[in-house]
């Protein structure tokens, strides 16, 4: 995934607004999301290669997240991987700060991550290429395959858009999706160095990512009202960023 954009406690009818698009190669086979036949209570797509999710929510009240660290020089094979963090917290009942705790005392048994673990009461970030945890203050926040307040192009963009979705006393999901949909790609002087070729960090900047081999293979927007309500779309994309399906999910969580 390299685009998430939330709204933690921000909005007078959500507890959480959420978009976000996951990007991966097209022959990586993976699953939409759905409601686990092992665990009912979670929703979430499914990494078919290595078992674990992206990004998936639960009737708990359970969010997690994962976004990779771009680092091409530093990626081993071998490690960890990194869906096996999200599945185990949404699977598991640890608090989310004590949850990044443990993981990232082992954080060098997995390629660079950015982890979002949240419960009804306290959402944090973690990072295996940053110090300490962060539990987040109500606040509007944007995180790409960077640490958390890095402004790649993508985020800034992304951001000021939500920004002004969030003006409405009730969000549309298909505007969230929209948002998600941007190809404009940033600027040549904005682009960050990340140790890919030009014409790779060019592609990479786009909100949505659309090549031949590669690409934004869904887009998620999650409405989790104050009352425990919360609505899942998502939609996914193949080569080229050509659409697929989209499916809505409803489920109640605690109001919390």
């Amino acid at each position: 995934m390299c685009l998430v954009l939330w709204a933690y406690r921000r909005h007078p009818r959500y507890r959480l607004v959420l978009a976000a698009n996951r990007d991966e190669f097209y022959v990586r086979p993976s699953a939409p999301a759905h409601r686990w036949p092992e665990a009912p209570e979670v929703l979430a797509g499914r990494d078919l290669e290595a078992g674990g999710t992206w990004l998936g929510v639960s009737e708990r009240g359970r969010l997690a997240l994962v976004t990779n660290y771009r680092e091409p020089d530093r990626r081993a094979v071998g490690r960890r991987s990194r869906g096996w963090l999200t599945r185990d917290f949404l699977l598991g009942s640890e608090a989310p700060a004590a949850y990044l705790e443990r993981v990232l005392a082992e954080g060098n048994a997995y390629n660079g991550f950015n982890l979002l673990v949240g419960d009804t009461e306290t959402l944090a970030y973690g990072s295996n290429r940053s110090d300490g945890i962060r539990v987040l203050a109500p606040g509007l926040y944007g995180l790409s395959n960077h640490l958390l307040g890095t402004r790649w192009p993508k985020v800034t963009r992304g951001l000021a858009a939500f920004t002004s979705l969030l003006q409405e006393d009730s969000i549309d999901p298909e505007a969230l999706l929209a948002l998600l949909a941007d190809r404009t790609p940033a600027p040549d002087e904005t682009l960050p160095r990340t140790g890919l070729d030009l014409e790779w960090e060019r592609r990479l900047s786009a909100i949505f990512v659309a090549t031949p081999a590669y690409g934004t293979r869904s887009s998620t927007v999650l409405l989790w009202e104050q009352d425990g309500k919360l609505t899942f779309v998502e939609r996914t994309y193949g080569p080229g960023g050509r659409p697929l399906e989209t499916r809505t999910y409803r489920m109640k969580c605690p109001a919390r």
